[in-house]
Order: structure tokens, then C-alpha cells, then sequence
């Protein structure tokens, strides 16, 4: 199990979170829950609603869009954020290739952290601009 210093460390180098202070990184870091995963899951689905913002801690994942991989993902790299800020539906699906562990952030955490910190917001705003697909 991550404690918070290692949380922080693992978030502060998120790109959506590369922005944030120490404090506020640790406000983050609080909303934080570890899962062990032991095998191969799908982590999002395309075309679904999105409920969580996630960050790999461990392991490997295919980003599936329209039945085609189009990125691979690993510790470090995070996924949940457009569906889960913009409410529209994912726009990939995302698969674990094996045993894996993540950071999860919920919805409702993600939106007290935004109304609680506003800090925090234009950052996390601009970054996710950044990492919107284009169709």
C-alpha cells in the first residue's frame, strides 16, 4: 500500500497534476484509493460513462479505440479524465495486459476536490485541453 508521500510522488508526476503544489497534491493524494488488480480488466469501455480518474501505479494497457489499439500505456500515465470532467461518454476503451495496480479517484471526490481547491482547477483544466482526441 502507497503512503500519501508516495501517492504525491507517484501524482506529481502526472501531467495533469504536474502544475499542482505540494499541498495541493496531497489534498489529491487523500482522495486517492489503491486496487490491486491480478490480471487482465478492462479499466474503461468506450462509449460508456465515466465515473473515476485513474492513474497506473504498476503494469501495462492498450488504448482501443474503434476496435484498433492506438497507445500503450504504463506507470505513470492516467485515463478517466475527459469523460470524468467533461461528462461526455469515454473515447476508448482501456485493457490492463496483465496483474496491475492504479490510483482511483471517484467522480464525486474529483468534483469536491475541484469546488474545495480551486487552485487546482485551472491547471487541471488546461491540462486536460491538451489531452482532448481530435475526431
Amino acid at each position: 500500500m502507497l503512503r500519501k508521500n508516495a501517492k504525491i510522488e507517484l501524482l506529481k508526476r502526472v501531467p495533469l497534476f504536474s502544475a499542482c503544489s505540494k499541498r495541493e497534491l496531497g489534498e489529491i493524494a487523500l482522495l486517492a484509493d489503491e486496487l490491486h488488480l491480478p490480471k487482465a480488466r478492462n479499466l474503461t469501455r468506450e462509449g460508456t460513462a465515466g465515473w473515476e480518474f485513474l492513474v497506473l501505479i504498476e503494469g501495462e494497457a492498450d488504448v482501443v479505440r474503434k476496435g484498433r489499439v492506438v497507445n500503450e500505456l504504463g506507470p505513470g500515465d492516467f485515463i478517466g479524465e475527459i469523460a470524468l470532467v467533461s461528462g461526455k461518454p469515454r473515447t476508448a476503451t482501456v485493457r490492463t495486459r496483465g496483474p496491475a495496480r492504479i490510483l482511483v479517484v471517484t467522480a464525486s471526490g474529483f468534483r469536491t476536490l475541484m469546488h474545495d481547491v480551486p487552485s487546482i482547477q485551472g491547471k487541471v483544466l488546461a491540462a486536460l485541453a491538451a489531452r482532448i482526441p481530435e475526431d
